[in-house]
């Protein structure tokens, strides 16, 4: 009975060791300070090939736009809506209408107002990601960046 159970047992870990989650996207975060109370956080999402994420600009109906959150705070504010880069736009049939998004990489730019000495930035990002032939879930990735 004990060596059924490990046979067992070990047909179930090389199983879960085989099949791995798949994260077609991995960001990254920087904080350039373009004056003594200003920064620009630049928010980058590499993208692995054949897969793509979502613009900030997508019609009710469509899949789930790329969102980002700031938690607020008393040593920063955000000034203006986050900037995304001319996206691709492109007719697809899973959602029966025109989407815009991004494949490779894409920055992602916010700029802030700093309002207190040393500051790091929390939030969050949701995203959903595509291929040719499926959509994952969407996804929150929360986020720490440093400024000074």
């Amino acid at each position: 009975m004990k060596n059924l159970f490990l046979i067992a047992l070990g047909i179930m870990l090389s199983f879960s060791a085989s099949s791995q989650i798949l994260r077609p996207v991995k960001w990254s975060y920087l904080a350039k300070k373009t004056s003594k109370n200003e920064a620009t956080l630049l928010i980058r999402a590499t993208i692995d090939n054949g897969w793509h994420i979502y613009s900030q600009n997508i019609a009710d109906g469509g899949p789930i736009k790329t969102t980002f959150n700031f938690k607020a705070a008393k040593s920063f504010a955000t000034v203006g809506k986050t900037i995304e880069p001319k996206p691709v736009s492109k007719f697809e049939k899973t959602f029966d209408m025109n989407v815009s998004y991004f494949e490779k990489t894409v920055t992602f730019q916010q700029k802030v107002k700093l309002t207190g000495g040393k500051t790091v930035i929390k939030g969050s990002v949701e995203f959903m990601v595509c291929d040719d032939h499926q959509c994952l879930p969407p996804e929150t990735v929360e986020f720490s960046i440093p400024v000074s």
